[in-house]
Parts: structure tokens; C-alpha cells; sequence
């Protein structure tokens, strides 16, 4: 009866094949429409962070509840990535199952992650333009628009071993998120999968490369429009100092410390001890 309603849920085995199965469609994906679902997916998580933003705006909520209500908010970005569809980066770091089991080659996989992560940065980078130019930015007396250079600016910041270290941290929770996902057969089960790694990796304040285009692409614009009244503190060398070990962070933790482990674990378990 529970097969008939869709209530149950794809074993860790079964879920294992499932993603190994999506890694081959998504690696072998025309050039085109792997383009235009990596834009949707940088606008997707971009308005999540957009979300996460409004929260943190809020100076009347404490550290623990403004952290925890951020992190539940952008949810709604790696939701609408899994349930209306698109190609995400981080996600996308789980077809290391695929090339692990040889059903995809290297070149392949790497095709895949650069195209994927160029286009979400242009998506997170033009939703980043349209919400500069909405006035958006402005609600809360202009809170909002003050939030997002004080993100941006932390990011900057952060020191690089600490930034490739919560890169790896966050891409754990994320692709756990995408691996839970995958069990579920209806929308509810997936969203349920999502919400705690989701808002535990935000309220712990992990690193996500694409989100972190979002900020900094938002701050340089606003600098761009109204230097006086928004500062010239971010430049596109810290930008770049922040993407880089995080990208590389969050490709360790989705590919390595939850691709490859669950590869071994379920599809190539080691041979029992004498």
C-alpha cells in the first residue's frame, strides 16, 4: 500500500545506483541545455541567499535565532533546484560516483563541473543585477542593502584555510541534502531531506561557492551604482580569493568526503575479513 501512495523511500543501496545513474545523464548533457539549467540554479540559490539576507537584516533577532531562521529561509534555493530542476555545482560534485564505477570519463566530469559553475555564476551574477536595480535593497531603512556588504565583506576576509575548510564542511551537508533527496519519491519527502543539512550548513556559517557569487556580485554593483553611499571595500581580487578555495573546498567534501565514501560503502564495499 505505501508503494501505491509513494510513501517510501530508495534504500542508501538504491540510492546509491540512482545517483550514479543521474551523474552519467547529467555528464553526457548537451552543451545547451546544461547552460541554461546552470543559469536557473545560480538564480535559484541567489534567492535563497536574497532570503537569507532579509532575515539577517533583522537586528531585533538574537545570533542563535537569526542564524537558525537565516539558514531554514535558504532552503528555498537547493528546493527549487532539486524539485523544478536545474544543474548546480556543488550538487553536481556527486557524479564522482559515476566516474569512480568507470561509467564516465574524466574529461567528461570536468566538462560538466566548469560549464556548470560558469553558468551559475552568471545566473547568480544577473539575479544579483536585477535586485540592485529593484530597490529591493532599501527595505529595512536600507538594512537590507547594508547586510549584504557586511556579508560581503566578511567573505572577503576570511582567511583562505578557513575558507577552503568551510567550503568542505558546507559541500558535506549540501550533497547529504542531494544524497536524502534522492531517496524520496514525492516533493514532500525531498523538501523534508533538504531542510536540516541545508539550514545547519547556512546557520553554521559554512561556505557555498555559489551563494557566495551572489554577495559579491550584488556588492560590486551596488559600489558601482552608489560608491558613497555603499563603500569601495570589495574588489574583484578578494572576490576571487573567497571562489577559489571555497570552490575547491566544496569540491572535496561533495566529491570525496560523500561521493567517493558512499561509492566504496555501497557499490564497491571492501571484501569481509578473514
Amino acid at each position: 500500500m505505501s508503494e501505491i501512495f509513494g510513501s517510501d523511500a530508495y534504500s542508501p543501496k538504491e540510492i546509491a545506483a540512482r545517483i550514479e545513474g543521474v551523474g552519467v545523464v547529467k555528464a553526457r548533457m548537451a552543451l545547451v541545455p546544461m547552460l541554461m539549467l546552470g543559469v536557473l540554479a545560480g538564480a535559484f540559490i541567489g534567492l535563497g541567499a536574497l532570503f537569507f539576507t532579509l532575515v539577517k537584516s533583522d537586528a531585533s533577532l538574537g545570533f542563535a535565532a537569526s542564524q537558525l531562521l537565516g539558514g531554514l529561509v535558504f532552503c528555498l534555493g537547493l528546493l527549487l533546484v532539486v524539485v523544478a530542476g536545474a544543474e548546480l555545482f556543488t550538487g553536481n560534485n556527486l557524479i564522482a560516483m559515476a566516474w569512480a564505477e568507470g561509467q564516465v570519463s574524466t574529461l567528461e566530469v570536468l566538462r560538466n563541473w566548469c560549464w556548470v559553475c560558469l553558468a551559475n555564476f552568471v545566473g547568480a551574477a544577473g539575479l544579483a543585477v536585477l535586485v540592485a536595480f529593484s530597490g529591493h535593497l532599501q527595505l529595512n531603512g536600507g538594512q537590507v542593502g547594508q547586510t549584504v556588504m557586511r556579508i560581503a565583506v566578511a567573505k572577503q576576509n576570511l582567511a583562505l584555510d578557513q575558507a577552503f575548510l568551510r567550503g568542505v564542511l558546507c559541500n558535506v551537508l549540501v550533497c547529504l541534502a542531494v544524497w536524502m533527496a534522492m531517496g524520496g519519491r514525492s516533493v514532500l519527502d525531498k523538501a523534508v531531506a533538504i531542510v536540516f543539512p541545508i539550514t545547519a550548513f547556512v546557520a553554521a556559517g559554512f561556505e557555498h561557492s555559489i551563494a557566495n557569487m551572489y554577495f559579491f556580485s550584488l556588492a560590486l554593483v551596488l559600489q558601482w551604482l552608489d560608491p558613497v553611499t555603499w563603500g569601495s571595500t570589495i574588489h574583484v581580487g578578494g572576490m576571487l580569493g573567497n571562489l577559489l578555495p571555497v570552490i575547491a573546498g566544496n569540491l572535496v567534501g561533495g566529491s570525496v568526503l560523500v561521493g567517493l565514501v558512499y561509492h566504496l560503502i555501497y557499490r564497491h564495499p571492501p571484501p569481509p575479513s578473514a
